[in-house]
């Protein structure tokens, strides 16, 4: 086996052109990741012909390579061992990458390495929440009554599952104010301090804003004249995103400046103090309004145009997954739960995944070739399940065809899901577990866009191989 792997790493390294056109690498779940000197060098078609390759794609400055769970930490120790460069961590290859990027796919490659170490919580919460759905939304097993309501013994246990589920929604800007923190340069545990600052239980919380602000009840803060409202931001995520930058950046201020001595004594200390005045004052307010606009705006397109706007998010979500620009969507889903309770967004995502896993898998009854067949398989039941890339670089992208019959698919799913006001209060698997996410009385509009999601892209690439072959 190791020489099957020595083998591989060789003709990988000839096809992306050669270890001096390495710059860094490293791995993580499923692929290689290197940041190249020259990704002209790189012949796909080369790399695409190597049986433990399932597929290679560019973003944000690397250059990926698909290997799958587990034999990835296999083929990197040969890569290492081979080129004698340094184990890298993804860090590294990630700053290596950055020389490659232009100033929007900086701010988008920020935003994902912010937002893609917290998706576990948000995805387990996600999942809990939608446990909790079954068992206490009306209709699904008794008609005008919950599961809880019938039997009243399980009312607690689903209790119980909400306070678990709900725990990182609620403290979102806590999980938030690690992460961002820690992308800025700053110490992730202040990060965590900022975040759970700004929805202590002495704040107003903000999902009680609205109905405090119409019967005049907000508290303040009276700081020599200035009146400052004492609201939290739960559910938030611009104001914690800017005040962690601002936090960072006051840090590594103070840390170049502050003897040793004296450190511990000074830098947190200032470095808090400083934010939570600008936070509370400056930053929250803003920010708050900025995000509340943002809600208004995605909202006001799905209210008066629910088709043209279902119809453009699901044409446009998997061409967004090559650029990485769909992470940016993520924080607007957390905006839109913060701010409203539910997101329209994230429904249509799960709906994108599960064509690109249907395209796919027609592609295993349209080809003859066996690597193709072995990885049409896999890869789709991988995107059934919210991981969509073998699917979409290792099939789907390679002969095209696929990819664009999964997106009308997708558009015409997300275009009846939105029509039919399908909304999701969390967000869980992007795949067919997607249902438990969905709110109870909108799972048949769901199903029925799962149904147009699976059919409509299957039969399209289906039969659009066979018409190639007949030509």
């Amino acid at each position: 086996m190791g020489d099957v792997n020595k083998q591989s790493v060789e003709q990988i390294l000839e096809a992306i052109g050669g270890k001096e056109n390495i710059s860094s690498a490293s791995h993580c779940v499923t692929r290689l990741r290197f940041a190249l000197h020259d990704e002209g060098k790189v012949s796909q078609e080369q790399l695409n012909n190597i049986d433990l390759v399932k597929g290679s794609f560019s973003t944000n400055g690397q250059f990926q390579v698909i290997i799958g769970q587990g034999l990835v930490d296999k083929i990197y120790k040969e890569l290492v061992a081979l080129t004698g460069i340094g184990e890298a961590t993804k860090e590294d290859t990630k700053s290596a990458a950055e020389k490659n990027l232009n100033p929007l796919q900086r701010a988008i490659k920020t935003l994902a390495d912010i937002f893609i170490p917290i998706l576990p919580a948000i995805v387990t919460a996600g999942l809990l929440m939608g446990i909790n759905n079954v068992l206490t939304a009306p209709d699904i097993f008794y008609k005008g009554q919950g599961l809880v309501d019938v039997h009243t013994q399980w009312a607690d246990f689903a209790g119980i599952i909400n306070l678990i589920a709900n725990t990182a929604f609620v403290f979102l800007p806590g999980l938030i104010g690690w992460s961002a923190v820690k992308r800025f340069g700053g110490n992730p545990l202040l990060g965590i301090v900022l975040g759970l600052m700004l929805v202590h239980p002495d704040l107003l919380n903000a999902w009680a804003y609205g109905a405090a602000k119409e019967a005049g009840e907000i508290p303040y803060w009276n700081l020599f004249g200035l009146d400052i409202a004492k609201i939290g931001y739960q559910g938030q995520v611009l104001p914690i995103l800017f005040a962690s930058y601002v936090l960072a950046k006051i840090e590594i201020f103070l840390n170049k400046r502050v003897p040793d001595a004296i450190k511990l004594l000074v830098v947190a200390p200032i470095a808090l103090l400083v934010t939570g005045f600008l936070a509370f004052i400056l930053i929250g307010p803003i920010t708050f309004t900025i995000g509340n606009w943002i809600t208004a705006l995605f909202v006001g397109i799905f209210d008066n145009f629910a088709i043209l706007g279902g119809l453009l998010y699901g044409a446009i979500y998997a061409p967004l997954v090559i650029t990485g620009m769909h992470h940016t969507f993520l924080a607007v889903d957390l905006q839109l739960i913060g701010s409203t309770g539910a997101t329209f967004l994230w429904p249509i995502l799960a709906l994108s995944n599960i064509a690109q896993g249907s395209a796919a898998l027609a592609m295993y009854f349209a080809t003859r070739d066996e690597k193709v067949k072995g990885l049409s398989m896999t890869s789709s039941i991988s995107a059934y399940l919210g991981i969509t890339e073998p699917a979409m670089f290792g099939v789907n992208l390679r002969f095209r065809y696929p990819f664009i019959c999964a997106i009308i698919g997708s558009a015409i799913a997300a275009m009846f899901i939105t029509m039919n006001r399908v909304l999701a209060p969390s967000i869980g698997v992007g795949g067919l577990p997607a249902f438990f996410s969905i709110v109870a009385d909108k799972w048949v509009p769901f199903f029925i866009g799962m149904g147009i999601a699976v059919i409509v892209p299957f039969i399209l690439t289906y039969l659009f191989a066979k018409f190639k072959k007949g030509q």
